[in-house]
């Protein structure tokens, strides 16, 4: 999930910002005719891939994981993506010269302009986020929980993320240590790959 992180580590680049929304909706190979997408988009995808990658691979990541994982089991990951959304909303400041209610209206205002290029699935998601206000509400405790409870009615099986807001709060300032430590990893991860895949002119 971590629509936050995601939009985040986009920059300002509106490609990458609508790749990376989209990423978990394309399959295969986002360069594939069959989708129709532009470069731009097709490298925000890839950047989404990576940041997965680097993600599930952390061990900091995993730590936090562990944590969830006697309650929540397979599904120990979708709670850790929505926590990871919470404490870089909460820290938006030490990673960037915007506020988050700035960043948010802007990256909404993207969605929008962009929202009819989007596949069904992600304009019925967009449409969800932006109606609730989800970038904003992950900064509380209650916005976490409503979107903790809305993935359990949605998972195929038992998942018990309706009850995971009680790791949250047990393990918050073991989460929020963790998060510190991981993010600016991620960060200096994303600026390489950016640069290492910059578009030919």
């Amino acid at each position: 999930m971590n629509i936050l992180a995601h939009a985040f580590l986009s920059g300002n680049d509106e490609g990458l910002i609508i790749g990376n929304f989209i990423a978990d909706f394309i399959k295969g190979n986002p360069g594939h005719p069959r989708h129709g997408l532009s470069i731009a988009v097709q490298r925000g995808i890839w950047l989404h891939r990576q940041i997965d990658t680097f993600t599930d691979q952390h061990p900091l990541v995993e730590a936090m994981r562990v944590l969830v994982r006697p309650r929540c089991h397979k599904y120990a990951g979708a709670a850790i993506d929505v926590f990871l959304d919470h404490f870089l909303a909460r820290r938006f400041s030490v990673y960037s010269d915007q506020s988050l209610p700035v960043f948010i209206r802007q990256f909404y205002g993207i969605i929008r302009q962009n929202r009819n290029d989007l596949p069904e699935s992600a304009r019925r998601m967009a449409d969800a986020m932006i109606q609730y206000d989800w970038l904003t509400n992950y900064q509380f405790a209650e916005g976490i929980d409503r979107s903790l409870k809305g993935m359990a009615r949605r998972t195929v099986f038992p998942s018990n993320l309706e009850t995971a807001i009680e790791d949250f709060h047990h393990y918050y300032l073991t989460f929020d240590d963790y998060f510190s430590r991981f993010f600016p990893e991620l960060q200096t991860h994303v600026r390489h790959f950016l640069t290492v895949t910059q578009p030919a002119d």
